[in-house]
């Protein structure tokens, strides 16, 4: 499985949330996290997508820190269905009011 099939399998149940998993891409800042999820009610998350057996470099542990220094939840090594399953689930408390 591709860094891209996992990445396919947040955009559509997070759309089907009313929500936008959105390519984040920032020129002169590395690291970021591949997906950005906006959703109802003003929660943003962070996810880093990797193909199956892969690992954060560095700088993406670096950057995912400072993130949830400021508060953001950041998923990391997200490489399966069932860690995708898991965010879609958080996703799913969060609109409908309650805790993850």
């Amino acid at each position: 499985m591709l860094e891209r099939d996992i990445e396919s399998k947040l955009i559509r149940p997070v759309r089907a949330l009313g929500g936008l998993c959105l390519k984040l891409v920032c020129p002169g800042y590395t690291g970021v996290p591949d997906r950005l999820i906006l959703l109802p009610g003003g929660h943003v998350l962070f996810v880093e997508t990797k193909q199956p057996g892969k690992k954060e470099r560095p700088r993406q542990v670096l950057v995912q820190g400072v993130l949830r220094g400021l508060g953001f939840t950041v998923y990391s090594t997200v490489d399966s269905v069932a860690k995708v399953a898991a965010i879609i689930e958080d996703c799913r408390r969060l609109v409908h009011g309650e805790d993850i």
